[in-house]
């Protein structure tokens, strides 16, 4: 499974320092991903603290690309009285595409988000079952 790069003309003094380059730092505007894999699974966790499962949108296009996109506003309540002098969080949005490999299964794929983290199981298909149609995934 591979994450679609970015590509960042500008390295890290981090990346440069210790050698590491082939590692794509994320941006502190982005929520760190992790990607497991077990032998009958690909498992992905998003860090989403604060959010909720309405605020992710997971698609699974005809290509093997699983879309994860999030996007948070901060809504103004009726009676709030702050007066922001800096405000940067008041919006968020992040989009991610993952390259699935061949042998997922599409059909078993399910998302829940929990401790503020969004975790997308991806199970492994064996060799005689066949692709379906793409679908939207739901979060529990």
């Amino acid at each position: 499974m591979l994450p679609l790069r970015r590509t960042n003309w500008l390295p890290s003094v981090f990346n440069d320092f210790f050698g590491n380059e082939w590692i794509e730092k994320s941006n502190s505007a982005n929520p760190a991903v992790n990607i497991l894999e077990s032998d009958k699974a690909y498992i992905v966790e998003v860090a989403a603290p604060g959010l909720t499962k309405d605020d992710f949108h997971i698609d699974l296009h005809d290509d093997n690309h699983l879309e994860v996109s999030m996007e948070k506003r901060a809504e103004k309540k009726e009676g709030d009285e702050k007066k922001f002098l800096r405000r940067e969080f008041s919006y968020m949005n992040f989009r991610q595409s993952l390259l699935l490999p061949d042998n997922v299964d599409c059909e078993k794929i399910d998302a829940a988000v929990k401790d503020g983290i969004l975790t997308i199981n991806i199970p492994k298909r064996k060799e005689e079952e066949k692709e379906s149609a793409p679908k939207q995934i739901n979060i529990h």
